[in-house]
């Protein structure tokens, strides 16, 4: 099967856009790539194809990332939130199987719902503190992390919202987010091979996002100090806010 079969010129060149503005965002932003990219796709392509789209790229920009101040950040990263990654690598295995017996409607509700309420509590200025964490409230939310994320390729929502709350520094916020999503990236690619949504087929697809993806990326680093990165950021979560009701909208109505 070769990739034309999947979908045709039109679809991959929109694909291509999505994959290039999602790796804008992350660039600019530290995360939110598996959200657009998901959302975005999903509006023109079957949802179990545009999960499989997203896990190549989010691999390989995530990997960037984490490594972006090399090995030895990367795993301090991980010593400090070994719970949270213990806990989501779980649950992300879990959700992965899950996905393939879902009716679509429900697989856009479960996508929809957390990239809308997130987006809707940050443009809000809605803000949760956490001065003194216990491993069990790091376990708890690093297993809805996982298992969300196995189902639809999106964690960043509730790792965004937990290093918020524990106001990480923003260097190490950009480096633990990169550890985590390019940890969870792994174990999704490894979960959805045994879950049947990236296979033979649908490799090449998540394969041709790369490089838009990777181009974007470099793009919103370019651009990352140049303009009011608040402001962005504003504009990026409402552009998501409007996704996340478009995919609500989608999977109540049909």
């Amino acid at each position: 099967m070769t990739l034309l079969s999947l979908l045709n010129p039109n679809e991959l060149l929109l694909a291509a856009g999505v994959a290039l503005v999602a790796g804008w965002v992350k660039g600019m932003v530290g995360f939110a790539m598996p959200m657009v990219l998901v959302s975005g796709l999903s509006m023109f392509l079957p949802p179990d194809l545009a999960l499989a789209g997203l896990i190549l790229p989010t691999l390989v920009t995530n990997g960037f990332q984490a490594l972006r101040e090399g090995i030895p950040a990367a795993i301090s990263a991980m010593k400090a939130f070994r719970v949270f990654l213990a806990a989501g690598l779980v649950f992300l295995v879990i959700g992965a199987q899950v996905v393939s017996s879902l009716p679509v409607s429900t697989f856009l509700l479960i996508i929809g719902i957390p990239v809308s309420f997130f987006a809707l509590i940050q443009v809000l200025g809605v803000q949760l503190v956490l001065r003194n964490p216990s491993p069990r409230i790091e376990l708890g939310i690093g297993s809805v992390a996982g298992f969300v994320g196995g189902m639809s390729g999106i964690w960043g929502p509730p790792t965004v919202a937990y290093l918020t709350a524990l106001n990480t520094p923003k260097a190490m916020q950009m480096r633990v987010q990169g550890v985590i999503y390019g940890l969870g990236a792994v174990a999704l690619m490894v979960a959805h091979v045994g879950s049947g949504i990236f296979r033979a087929e649908t490799a090449p697809f998540s394969a041709a996002l790369v490089i838009p993806a990777v181009i974007g990326m470099w793009i919103g680093l370019q651009l990352q100090s140049r303009i009011d990165q608040a402001l962005f950021r504003k504009v990026t979560l409402l552009v998501l806010l409007v996704t996340g009701l478009n995919l609500l909208r989608r999977g109540l109505m049909g």
